[in-house]
Formats: C-alpha cells, sequence, structure tokens
C-alpha cells in the first residue's frame, strides 16, 4: 500500500521531470530564437525552471523519498518539434514563443491538478503555489513578448 508521503513523492516526482523538461525546452527555445531579448528571457526561464526542479528534489527528499531522473518521451519529442517548426517556419521567433506559451500553459495546468487534488504539506503547498504564480506571471509577459515580436 502506498503511503501518503510516498503517493505526494510521485506527483512531485512527476512534475520535477516536466520541470526538466522545460529547462531544456528553454534552453532549446533559446538556440532557435535569433533576437537577442528573447534569447535571453528563455536562458533566464530555462535557469529559474533549473531552479525550481532543485526545490522539488528537496522537498521530495524531505519526504525520505527518491529523487526520480529522466527526461520523458514526450518531452523529447516536443523539442524535436521545435527544431522542425524553426528549420520550416519563416519566423522562427514566433513558433518559438508559439511553442512555448503552448507549454507554459500545460505547466500552469499540471501544478493546478497537483494542487486541487491533494492535501499537501504546508512547504509542498507554499513551493507549488509560488512556482505556479511565477509561471502565470511569466506566461503574460511571454504573450506579450509574442505580439511584439
Amino acid at each position: 500500500m502506498e503511503t501518503y508521503t510516498e503517493s505526494i513523492s510521485e506527483k512531485l516526482n512527476d512534475l520535477l521531470e516536466k520541470t526538466y523538461d522545460a529547462e531544456k525546452g528553454f534552453k532549446q527555445a533559446a538556440e532557435n530564437v535569433k533576437e537577442t531579448k528573447l534569447k535571453t528571457f528563455f536562458e533566464s526561464k530555462a535557469a529559474e525552471r533549473y531552479n525550481f526542479g532543485h526545490e522539488l528534489k528537496t522537498e521530495i527528499k524531505s519526504f525520505g523519498q527518491e529523487v526520480d531522473k529522466g527526461d520523458s518521451l514526450t518531452s523529447k519529442a516536443h523539442r524535436a518539434w521545435m527544431d522542425l517548426k524553426a528549420f520550416f517556419s519563416s519566423d522562427n521567433d514566433e513558433a518559438m514563443l508559439e511553442e512555448v506559451i503552448r507549454g507554459e500553459k500545460a505547466a500552469i495546468e499540471e501544478y493546478n491538478e497537483i494542487l486541487a487534488e491533494t492535501a499537501l504539506p504546508p512547504t509542498t503547498l507554499e513551493i507549488l503555489t509560488r512556482q505556479r504564480d511565477i509561471i502565470q506571471k511569466e506566461l503574460a509577459v511571454i504573450s506579450n513578448l509574442e505580439h511584439t515580436s
């Protein structure tokens, strides 16, 4: 029978994998855009997700659980799609922004699902709420970048 902490850790490990996927996706986006402002923005988002990942790892370890490491098949496919879209798109920057927006909306949904379905310890609740709120705030910035690029 799965314990409460194992259940939470499993959900956090899933989120951790997606966080690292997002970090790699932002690095990929930074490589594919031409505009310096976008490149810098995507690089900062990659660093942010790196930090999110370490927070999640620390929280998982605080429950005495193992941290799963990996690169999901879905993320590899998404990054390949970003490369392909960049290759065939006449406006790489806009194509990358569209993919990033799609990914950020999916991340917010993931955070909301975990926050809604589980009675979380206060530290976990604080971490997840803060990270989700940062992503939501940055989504508005990304959307504005899309309209100005």
